[in-house]
C-alpha cells in the first residue's frame, strides 16, 4: 500500500507512527510538505531533539502536490490546516486516491458538493476524522441512549475546555492555526469533536444559537470561548443541547451529561468513566475506562477507514456526516456575527 501524508505537524506525525504500528513495511509512505517547518515529536508532544523527519519515519518527501500525486498513492492523509483541506481534496480526489480527512472537512461550505459529487462518481472511500466516535466511553453512552435507558430525553450538556498555549508546547500558539482566522482557527471550527458526537447521539439540530466572542487575553483572531444552544429533535419531541467551548480551561474539562425522564449519564473524558443513574431502580452503574490509552482512538479510526478502502465496511462518519457538522459549526458562527439564532439547513 503507498499512503500519502499531506502535512506533517502533530496530527500528520500521529497518523504515520499509526499506519507504521499497524502496517510495518507494508506500507510506502510519502508526505507532501509546504513548510518543512515541524520537528519530530514524541507520542506525549515534547520534541525528540536532532531527529530529521524523513529519516525518523521512513518517507519519502515532495514538494509539490502533483509530483506526489504522480506516484498514485491508495490514499491521501490531509492532515494540513483546514484553510487548505479541499485543495488538496479535491486533487487527489481527481488522481482516484482515497481519503481521510482531518476534521473538520474544511473552514466553509464552498467546493464541498464539487468533492462529494467527485467521490461519489468515482466510488472512493471518504472519512472525516472524529476519532471521539471510537472512544469506548461515548459508545457507552450512545448504546444507552440507543436502548432507551434514559426514558425521554429532557438535556443535554456538553463541555469541551482546554487551554490553547498548552497544546503543543514546543511552538509559539500565536502563530498555529487554532489561533489565526486566516488558517481555519476558532472554537467552532477546531474543538468540533462535540458538534459531531452531538450529531450523533442527539441528531441533527434545527436551529443554532450561540453566544461568546474573543473573551480572554489570549493574543489571537478568533472567538476563544462560545456557548451554543442546540434546538434538537428526538423521537419527535424538542431537545435542547447546550455546548459550552474554550481555549481557557485550566485544568482542562470534557464532559457530557444527559438527562432523561427514567435516568441521568454522565460521560467525563478526565474522570475516565461514565456514571449512568437509574431513577426507576435508584441503583447507579459506572463503566470505567481509566486504563485507556487515547491513541487507541486513532488506531481504531485507522483500522476502520483500511477496511472501507478494502470494501469491509462504510465509513462511519462520511463526506456527507462531516459536512452536516460544518454547517452546525457555520450556523454557530453566523449566530455569534447577528446575535440571533440561525437555522442550520438555511445555509
Amino acid at each position: 500500500m503507498k499512503v500519502l501524508i499531506c502535512g506533517l505537524g502533530s496530527i500528520g506525525q500521529r497518523h504515520v507512527r499509526n499506519l507504521r504500528a499497524l502496517l510495518g513495511n507494508e506500507v510506502d509512505i510519502l508526505a507532501y510538505r509546504e513548510r518543512n517547518q515541524s520537528p519530530v515529536l514524541n507520542p506525549d508532544m515534547t520534541v525528540r531533539s536532532g531527529a530529521e523527519l524523513t529519516d525518523t519515519y521512513g518517507i519519502r518527501p515532495f514538494s509539490d502536490l502533483d509530483a506526489a500525486l504522480a506516484e498514485q498513492p491508495d490514499a491521501v492523509f490531509i492532515t494540513n490546516p483546514n484553510t487548505r483541506h479541499l485543495p488538496v481534496a479535491l486533487a487527489a480526489a481527481n488522481a482516484g486516491c482515497h481519503l481521510f480527512i482531518e476534521k473538520p472537512i474544511s473552514h466553509s461550505l464552498d467546493g464541498l458538493d464539487e468533492l462529494l459529487e467527485l467521490v461519489e462518481q468515482k466510488g472512493l472511500t471518504a472519512f472525516v476524522a472524529y476519532q471521539f466516535r471510537f472512544h469506548p466511553g461515548l459508545q457507552w453512552l450512545k448504546s444507552r441512549l440507543d436502548e432507551g435507558r434514559l426514558g425521554q430525553l429532557a438535556a443535554a450538556h456538553i463541555v469541551n475546555g482546554e487551554y490553547l498555549p498548552g497544546w503543543h508546547p514546543y511552538e509559539d500558539y500565536r502563530q498555529t492555526h487554532p489561533a489565526r482566522r486566516e488558517l481555519g482557527g476558532g472554537c467552532l471550527r477546531i474543538q468540533t469533536h462535540e458538534l459531531d458526537y452531538a450529531l450523533w447521539l442527539f441528531g441533527m439540530p434545527r436551529r443554532v444559537f450561540a453566544v461568546g466572542g474573543h473573551l480572554s487575553r489570549l493574543e489571537v483572531n478568533v472567538e476563544d470561548s462560545v456557548n451554543l444552544l442546540l434546538q434538537c429533535d428526538h423521537h419527535g419531541r424538542p431537545l435542547p443541547v447546550h455546548i459550552h467551548l474554550d481555549y481557557l480551561q485550566r485544568p482542562p474539562q470534557r464532559v457530557c451529561e444527559v438527562i432523561g425522564d427514567a435516568g441521568k449519564a454522565r460521560y467525563d473524558y478526565y474522570a475516565g468513566e461514565v456514571v449512568f443513574h437509574d431513577t426507576v431502580t435508584g441503583q447507579a452503574e459506572t463503566y470505567s475506562f481509566r486504563d485507556f490509552d487515547r491513541n487507541q482512538m486513532f488506531i481504531e479510526e485507522l483500522r476502520h477507514f483500511l477496511a472501507c478502502m478494502r470494501g469491509e465496511a462504510q465509513p462511519l462518519i462520511d463526506l456527507r456526516e462531516g459536512i452536516r457538522s460544518m454547517k452546525i459549526a457555520l450556523a454557530a458562527d453566523q449566530s455569534l456575527q447577528c446575535q440571533q439564532s440561525v437555522e442550520v439547513e438555511s445555509l
